[in-house]
């Protein structure tokens, strides 16, 4: 004889979301060190800072910017697609895009910042700031070469979700949780370029 009553069931977190929000958490201690190294090396050497931060193109960096924040916004449009388990597009419109178009999009516009952060750089060691030319080299290299990494390991992220998504018969909440993962990685690199945006060209 049965009581009637269904087992209550428990949903538990995803184990990779958390795990990825853990390691967020601890990147998050990493550039915050990498701050304290900028703010740290500009108290000692504040006429140091003022000459160099004239040869910054701020027009130009702000541009750059606005291209990564905007891949933000096209990252979470594929994280939509994602969750409603739309991998491909269903037509030309971006209103039917999936998952893939989106992550394309946002691939593309993280690899021209990257691009813009390289050339960005050559003009610099051109007018001689270089890592090993004093203390603010040193400092803008140190923190926007990490974070250019990171970006960089993003980038390579978005193509293994995009290629697992290609090679899967069946596109599942196992490959949404995927997209969704790497779009908060993607977000906090963002956030991330915000704070050296503001500390580096904006404040200086």
């Amino acid at each position: 004889m049965t009581s009637g009553l269904s087992t209550p069931t428990v949903n538990r977190p995803n184990t990779v979301a958390v795990g990825t929000i853990v390691w967020l958490g601890s990147e998050v201690m990493f550039f915050a060190g990498l701050f304290a190294i900028y703010f740290t090396l500009r108290s000692t050497s504040p006429g140091l800072w003022s000459a160099n931060t004239e040869l910054l193109d701020i027009p130009f960096a702000t541009v750059n910017t606005t291209i990564l924040v905007l891949s933000s916004v096209t990252a979470q449009f594929g994280v939509f697609a994602a969750e409603r388990l739309q991998s491909r597009a269903t037509g030309w419109k971006p209103t039917q895009w999936g998952m893939i178009e989106w992550f394309f999009l946002t691939f593309a516009m993280g690899a021209i910042f990257v691009a813009g952060q390289v050339y960005e750089y050559a003009k610099l060691v051109s007018e001689g700031v270089s890592l090993a030319s004093d203390a603010y080299g040193s400092a803008f290299y140190l923190t926007t070469g990490f974070h250019g990494l990171h970006v960089t390991g993003g980038l390579i992220a978005f193509l293994l979700v995009i290629g697992r998504a290609y090679a899967v018969k069946n596109f599942t909440h196992r490959e949404a949780t995927s997209a969704i993962v790497v779009s908060y990685y993607w977000h906090f690199v963002d956030v991330v370029w915000i704070g050296l945006f503001l500390i580096i060209y904006v404040l200086q």
